[in-house]
């Protein structure tokens, strides 16, 4: 009786060509989220931190909605922030051998790009006017509690470059991306 089985894939050898600034700055990225997730945890707890009373209200609604909408998007923005290992690690170019289906099969380099350049855009959007957080009016917070926020939301103004910088190498790495 022959066995059937799937043979191991060739480890990709893009891995062992990742710039040596890239872990770093991936790893860095995965640190970037942490402060301002912190912090609207702190928020979904009950804890003001830095809020008016009426201005925390408008963040943090009473119920089960504004806690979770804010635990949701703390642990979504690490979660995206996580991802960008992806760029440098096999799991971005090989899928990995337990998952079902799929496991062992090379990742086309558009399915990794393509979502990393929208993240770099979106990202670049939504962050980089906080450079400017301290011109920015904050009638709901108190001057400490702004002064801070802002110390907490401002590494993540660096989000989107670093991204970019990983998508960069991740196509120079890979090689020639094709349409399919």
């Amino acid at each position: 009786m022959t066995v059937l089985s799937r043979p191991a894939p060739p480890a990709p050898p893009a891995t062992r060509h990742v710039p040596r600034w890239a872990h770093p700055a991936a790893h860095t990225i995965t640190l970037l989220a942490l402060p301002s997730g912190v912090w609207r945890l702190g928020l979904a707890l009950g804890f003001h931190l830095g809020y008016t009373e009426e201005g925390y209200r408008t963040v943090c609604p009473p119920g089960f909605w504004g806690p979770g909408y804010l635990v949701l998007l703390a642990v979504l923005s690490e979660g995206a922030a996580l991802l960008a290992l992806g760029l440098v690690r096999p799991w971005g170019e090989v899928v990995p051998r337990w998952v079902p289906f799929a496991g062992g099969r090379t990742i086309p380099p558009a399915a990794v790009l393509v979502p990393a350049w929208a993240g770099v855009a979106v990202l670049a959007a939504l962050w980089t006017p906080l450079a400017a957080w301290w011109s920015m009016p904050a009638d709901d917070m108190t001057p400490t509690g702004h002064t801070v926020v802002g110390f907490l939301y401002l590494p993540l103004v660096a989000w989107a470059p670093l991204l970019a910088a990983l998508a960069v190498a991740y196509r120079r790495r890979r090689g020639r991306v094709t349409n399919p």
